[in-house]
């Protein structure tokens, strides 16, 4: 007998002992959790009060995609803090992408009111980062 011929007849003996799994396109559970359907979504938007995500004030928002830290090194002064006043291009963040830390400046003079973003957190391009009054 042939190694071709045995590996055959013990790749055969394998398959016979091996259960099979059968899949069908519709029937695929992935979870044990219930399927979620249009209906469904419908019916939670209906039950949700939106409220409208409006804050007074201008907003400052980041120009780059990033992490987002409020003091140029850990343990150090944070650029500003809520009550305090800036100036136009004052340095009020920085969002650090790719290694390289970015410095963002105010695009308005104003009191700091809100900051939206924590620290070390991520931020998106166009994602309000303070709100000044």
């Amino acid at each position: 007998m042939t190694i071709w011929k045995s590996l055959i007849l013990l790749k055969s003996k394998l398959l016979k002992k091996t259960p099979r799994l059968r899949f069908q396109k519709n029937n695929v559970s992935i979870s044990n959790q219930p399927a979620v359907t249009s209906a469904n979504i419908s019916a939670r938007n209906e039950n949700v009060s939106e409220k409208p995500n409006v804050k007074s004030g201008t907003e400052i928002t980041s120009p780059i995609i990033g992490t987002a830290y409020h003091a140029p090194e850990p343990g150090a002064k944070k650029f500003v803090e809520v009550g305090k006043k800036i100036k136009k291009g004052d340095t009020i963040m920085i969002v650090e992408a790719m290694k390289t830390m970015n410095h963002v400046p105010s695009t308005a003079d104003g009191v700091v009111k809100e900051i939206c973003v924590e620290d070390g957190h991520p931020v998106e391009f166009g994602q309000t980062i303070i709100i000044l009054e």
